[in-house]
């Protein structure tokens, strides 16, 4: 267990909450020994990227990550179940924290380097399941774009290698013939992590050069956020209904400029209050599956846009192969927005597609890419997949990045890369 770096006679109140989290640990530990089952499971990843050219601000053209991801579930009865999953980082680039502590809220700008990824209590009987802690949640059918998805987070330090943040919440949902109710409420915020300002991610205009950027304490929303989603399946299709009151967990910014020299801009992030009324549905039919999946979104402050943003898909397994193929579409019906980072409006009117094949039990090779309706941006990745034995998997990646610079995908034509990974399961 790691230990909060506060050093000052202030750290009583968070020092004791340090304990009983220590405490709660060492109950559910013990509470596991005793428990009718144990299951365990992580990894070792190595991830490098090189990048071909600089981008304004960094110079770094080698990027090396660490991660060691440990996860564990106790099944304490038929019916009760501890989920925990711990995260241990480092990388090369000062996009990690080097902080020793156990981060619990993920809320930095920097990855933490330990972290409680997940640490939930979930009771499951009959038709009902209760899980309060934190947790994954996603909602949604399609798979290039999820405008539906609100109570997931993600992690855009590196926009094309993101990852899933766990949030805070209490989630119920009954089960009953084709119909599932699913009620969440998010008690504590947890915002997407957006690129740091010093790297190449955050792909500055290089007017901004002449000019100091410092960023302002953010504005984190005070009270809780809720959803509720009802899905049917039926005799060859599946829809559902969902609604959601709460913020968006992607910012947008207030600037201002700072009478410093040398000049300076602050930015603050601010995430704005927001409420969705989605659906989305599936029909698959002899040749192909049809899925599609929208959202329409309204806020009170006057920072957010309303809009509607929607994905219409199609999908075929053949063999081996799988097709994946669709159109991100959006229709803003109130513009308010001035600076904002929204990779899931980014994708918007964009053509997206995949395509997979497995060349035997341990090889896969895949293609996926984005091209913008206008043609002013575009995004092609090529994988190859590799497991040697039984607990080793190599990838590589080519993530190829063009258009023009107000373009969403554009803006990171400087941010093409090579990508190998090492990982060691166990």
């Amino acid at each position: 267990m790691m230990f909060p770096s506060r050093r000052t006679c202030s750290r009583c109140k968070p020092c004791g909450a340090s304990v009983r989290r220590a405490a709660a640990l060492v109950v559910l530990w013990s509470a596991a020994a005793w428990g009718q089952s144990f299951m365990q499971r992580g990894f070792l990843e190595i991830r490098s990227f090189a990048y071909p050219q600089t981008a304004p601000g960094d110079s770094g053209r080698l990027v090396s990550e660490h991660l060691l991801r440990w996860e564990a579930a106790w099944r304490l009865s038929g019916w009760l179940q501890v989920n925990a999953g711990f995260d241990a980082r480092f990388d090369s680039h000062r996009q990690f924290e080097r902080a020793w502590r156990l981060d619990w809220a993920d809320r930095g700008r920097q990855r933490p380097a330990f972290s409680a990824r997940r640490l939930s209590l979930l009771a499951h009987r009959g038709g009902f399941t209760f899980e309060g802690g934190r947790q994954f949640i996603r909602w949604g059918k399609t798979d290039i774009l999820n405008p539906t998805d609100r109570f997931a987070p993600k992690d855009f330090l590196n926009v094309l290698t993101t990852e899933l943040l766990g949030v805070t919440a209490v989630r119920g949902t009954y089960e009953r013939g084709g119909d599932t109710l699913d009620v969440v409420v998010q008690a504590v915020f947890t915002p997407s992590r957006t690129p740091l300002l010093s790297q190449r991610w955050a792909a500055l205009p290089e007017e901004a050069a002449q000019y100091a950027l410092r960023e302002a304490p953010v504005r984190y929303p005070k009270r809780a956020a809720a959803g509720v989603r009802w899905n049917h399946v039926g005799g060859g299709y599946e829809f559902s209904l969902s609604f959601y009151d709460g913020f968006n967990h992607l910012p947008v910014y207030a600037a201002s400029a700072a009478q410093t020299l040398p000049p300076t801009i602050v930015f603050q992030r601010i995430h704005p209050q927001m409420r969705m009324y989605g659906g989305d549905a599936a029909v698959p039919t002899r040749w192909l599956t049809l899925k599609g999946e929208a959202a329409y979104f309204t806020s009170s402050s006057p920072l957010a846009d309303n809009y509607v943003l929607y994905v219409v898909q199609a999908e075929r397994q053949q063999g081996e192969w799988l097709f994946v193929g669709g159109y991100a579409g959006e229709n803003v019906t109130e513009r308010r927005v001035q600076i904002d980072f929204a990779p899931d409006r980014g994708l918007a009117k964009t053509f997206l597609g995949r395509v997979s094949y497995n060349i035997d039990s341990n090889r896969t090779v895949a293609l996926e890419g984005a091209a913008r309706q206008n043609g002013k941006g575009f995004y092609g990745k090529f994988e190859y997949t590799q497991a040697v034995g039984a607990h080793w998997r190599v990838t590589a990646a080519a993530n190829l990045l063009r258009g023009a610079r107000e373009d969403f995908l554009g803006q990171y034509r400087r941010n093409s890369n090579l990508m190998v990974a090492l990982r060691y399961s166990f």
